[in-house]
């Protein structure tokens, strides 16, 4: 296990490449690029228990193994330290996996015709892959570079360990094919922090903690009661669910 040290330094450097993320999905409240329409185009939906809070259940992924690798890499990306909880306590793998089963998992709604190149950081998404096949294929490669390497599972690496193959799919170190390796590892870091600061009615930020640590007040309907007090004022978060 690293030492708070070397977590606190990892969280800092991934947070440096988040700000575009963090302030996107924070300042608007809900996501724009990962929460879309559902195939027949209504509402994309997640499943919920009787209060309207989302249910840690599985929807896309039915391997194990593979939600495991999953769940030990957005922890590396964002892992629990003296600031919080990390990306698994934090309900992120549940948020990438409902997302994968729906709109954003298979590019509804978007121009999957090609021709396929390799386009410019001003072009968005150019593979002919599906972002769950992207996210499949990246997992297991993940996975199958490890027991190469280390002859043994990712899921029971040391975490500079992870990190050292996780920055060689960043690197574009790692062959895939369709799709370049650092567009994985884009996919998969974005998708994370995007289930940090998402609602809770997406199954990412569980009990808001994500938002908690950036004091951000989440869904507030009206500063009308507040906004001439001179004094500072501390808001409780406000999910979707109460408004």
């Amino acid at each position: 296990m690293a030492n708070n040290d070397n977590v606190d330094e990892s969280r800092r450097s991934f947070l440096k490449k988040s700000g575009y993320v963090a302030g996107g999905v924070v300042g608007g409240g809900v996501l724009g690029s990962l929460i879309g329409v559902n195939f027949d185009g209504k509402e994309e939906e997640t499943k919920s228990d009787k209060t309207g809070v989302p249910t840690q259940e599985r929807m896309y992924f039915t391997n194990q193994k593979d939600f495991d690798v999953l769940s030990e890499a957005t922890e590396r990306i964002f892992p629990e330290d003296d600031n919080g909880p990390g990306a698994i306590k934090l309900g992120v793998p549940y948020f990438i996996d409902h997302q994968l089963a729906g709109a954003y998992g298979y590019n509804t709604q978007e121009y999957m015709q090609g021709p396929f190149h390799q386009g410019t950081s001003f072009q968005g998404y150019q593979s002919r892959l599906k972002r769950n096949e992207v996210y499949m294929m990246g997992i297991r490669i993940l996975e199958q570079k490890y027991k190469e390497s280390y002859d043994s599972s990712f899921t029971d690496l040391e975490e500079d360990q992870k990190d050292k193959l996780l920055k060689q799919f960043e690197d574009n170190e790692v062959k895939m094919r369709g799709v370049q390796s650092s567009e994985f590892f884009t996919l998969l870091f974005d998708a994370t922090m995007s289930g940090i600061y998402s609602d809770p009615l997406y199954s990412g930020n569980l009990d808001m903690e994500g938002w908690k640590m950036k004091e951000y007040p989440g869904h507030v309907g009206s500063y009308k009661d507040e906004i001439e007090k001179d004094e500072f004022i501390n808001l409780d978060p406000t999910p979707l669910k109460d408004m």
